[in-house]
């Protein structure tokens, strides 16, 4: 229970129209500053002070990374649930909610275009431009490992690129499904999926940030080095949650977090990794628990990026 103090400082911090707008723009997913400037059209002084009242109160939480930060309701405490209050009670159709949710698909596919072009530029060297900062070949043979042996009926591969996971895990699976937003990967996919006679995977164009349930359920779903590429990857792994069977299971691959600013600026990076308690909070929310992780060191000490592996089951 909260004082009234307390409660009157969280209700001080919510009732104020920016304030709230906020409030329902962070439950639709995690935000930088720049992204709530541009969909609010209001200055990233003004927009800031509104962030750190909502702080202060509980409301919201700020996770620094690098150079930016971002911001997503809080998970916890009586605050976050006064928050998810309020939110189920705004009006969608309302004016001004109805205009910000309009700039914030324009932001966000401003965004995944940019990932695009990215992608299309390097597609043919993907694998070449992983191996130089990632210890691949260890990190494919855990990932290999996490299924145990196993053969699942179905695997779908999100955000699949060049399809390299398909490959390494093509024992693992009866049917195989990649998705990926890059017609130009898809095409690489496709060319190293027939050069490796696999006939039992398959890739095909697709939104992971907008899923298309068709393509699943999935007994196993990987997500190999593709949340860093999101400003929310909360959102992204609560997507991919909905094509998960009851009782299967997840493998995430992606970098700890880090300060190298330049994936940012050239290699298209959003995140600058994720960290155990943010994919403990995201899975959470999404309905999964994390029943194992692993860390793989960078052998390379000028960029020392460090690849996490999670293994996360449904606990619905």
């Amino acid at each position: 229970m909260a004082s009234l103090e307390q409660l009157v400082t969280v209700l001080k911090a919510a009732g104020e129209g920016t304030r709230l707008r906020l409030l329902a723009l962070l439950a639709d997913g995690d935000h930088s500053v720049k992204d709530l400037t541009e969909i609010l059209k209001q200055s990233q002084p003004r927009v800031s002070r509104h962030l750190k009242l909502l702080a202060d109160a509980g409301l919201i939480e700020r996770n620094a990374e690098g150079a930016w930060a971002y911001y997503g309701l809080a998970q916890d405490g009586d605050a976050g649930a006064l928050a998810q209050w309020l939110i189920s009670r705004v009006d969608a159709a309302d004016i001004e909610r109805a205009r910000d949710i309009e700039r914030q698909q324009k932001v966000r596919g401003a965004q995944q275009a940019q990932a695009s072009q990215y992608f299309a530029k390097v597609a043919g060297s993907w694998d070449l431009l992983k191996t130089l900062h990632v210890p691949e070949e260890a990190v494919e043979t855990a990932v290999v490992a996490a299924l145990d042996g196993r053969q699942v009926e179905t695997l779908i591969d999100l955000g699949t690129g060049t399809g390299r996971m398909l490959e390494v895990l093509q024992n693992s699976y009866k049917r195989g499904i990649g998705i990926d937003s890059s017609r130009e990967m898809l095409t690489v996919a496709r060319s190293r999926l027939a050069s490796a006679g696999i006939n039992h995977a398959q890739v095909r164009l697709g939104d992971i940030g907008d899923v298309d349930l068709t393509a699943g359920p999935a007994d196993v779903i990987v997500v190999h080095q593709v949340l860093h590429y999101f400003d929310d990857p909360g959102r992204m792994l609560a997507q991919a949650r909905r094509l998960l069977k009851p009782g299967g299971e997840m493998v995430i691959v992606d970098f700890a977090p880090h300060e190298l600013e330049f994936l940012r600026s050239e290699h298209a990076h959003r995140r600058l990794g994720l960290s155990q308690s943010q994919m403990s909070g995201w899975a959470a929310a999404a309905g999964l628990g994390v029943e194992s992780v692993r860390e793989f060191p960078s052998q390379s000490t000028d960029r020392g990026l460090t690849v996490c592996l999670w293994r996360l089951s449904d606990k619905t």
